[in-house]
């Protein structure tokens, strides 16, 4: 028995990106597999970037089958560390070498483990700045460089909501944050040469299968519905039609800023809970009678 067709369908208008080009890192899975997805029946050609050239292969393979019949819509991948400068550069060149072109550019691409803070390696440490910081930092620079210095563009970055700090995932926190900062400055510096550039910041939890085992046994898909204003999980699928509406003309207004997608759960409750404690002893002005004369306590 045949295969049975994936349907993917979107909120957008069918042939909106016609005769566009993107890049998605992390492209074989979970919120980058979606978006993927979604760019592909908008017309887009596409191509996937991750490490593991395996599953980019399945994916690839999986999604050529999405594009509307009649559709200009193609898809390839490239495999790609994005810690490292010469792969990332040779994604670029390859994108540009298969399509001609490089409209979008969705920095997806990143991971992060469950730990506090005081238990992060240093090593660790350096993989999740490397990977969520400097892998962005690489793909943004060389997709401008390569490309739309000269041409314009569009970029998105998929970061985390932070606002309240990233308890468990600090190292994450410190690097997406660095990434909104980055994203800010580059949507000034780049602006004359007609790039975009934004943020997405899905919070709550966005439930794949992928995200899943990263959390190991872990009841935290529960934890997090509860503290959810919208009670339920968010899918991947709806953190791609945010993407693809900052990449559409429709946002060609909007740089620097970032989107959040959480269900409002940042304006809620946190899963960090602080036990009582008396730790944190006020300081008082009066005087202490039985310091010296003369000198200061401090």
């Amino acid at each position: 028995m045949a295969a049975s067709k994936t349907v993917v369908r979107s909120i957008f208008s069918s042939g909106l990106f016609n005769g566009k080009v993107a890049i998605v890192t992390g492209g074989a899975t979970g919120i980058g597999k979606a978006i993927a997805q979604e760019l592909l029946t908008l017309g887009c050609k596409v191509m996937i970037a991750s490490r593991n050239v395996e599953r980019l292969a399945e994916a690839t393979v999986e999604m050529r089958d999405i594009a509307h019949e009649n559709s200009p819509a193609e898809i390839d991948h490239v495999q790609c560390n994005i810690r490292k400068e010469e792969q990332v550069q040779n994604l670029i060149s390859s994108t540009l070498a298969r399509y001609g072109k490089l409209d979008f550019l969705v920095n997806n691409g990143g991971g992060q483990y469950l730990t506090e803070l005081a238990d992060i390696r240093t090593k660790g440490w350096n993989a999740v700045i490397e990977t969520n910081l400097t892998g962005t930092f690489l793909c943004c620079r060389e997709a401008f460089n390569q490309w739309m210095r000269d041409n314009g563009g569009s970029i998105v970055n998929i970061i985390v909501t932070m606002d309240r700090g990233f308890p468990m995932m600090s190292h994450s926190g410190a690097a997406r944050a660095g990434v909104e900062n980055l994203t800010k400055s580059m949507a000034i510096e780049w602006a004359e040469h007609g790039v975009t550039i934004n943020c997405v910041a899905p919070g709550g939890l966005i439930y794949s299968e992928t995200a899943a085992k990263n959390y190991g046994d872990r009841d935290i898909f529960n934890e997090v519905t509860a503290i959810t204003p919208v009670k339920r999980l968010g899918n991947p699928e709806e953190i791609s039609a945010p993407v693809c509406f900052l990449l559409s003309p429709a946002a060609r207004l909007i740089s620097g800023i970032t989107l959040t997608v959480d269900g409002g759960s940042s304006l809620y409750r946190s899963l960090w809970s602080i036990p009582d404690h008396e730790k944190n002893k006020a300081f008082s002005w009066k005087e202490d009678l039985h310091a010296p004369k003369g000198k200061s306590k401090l």
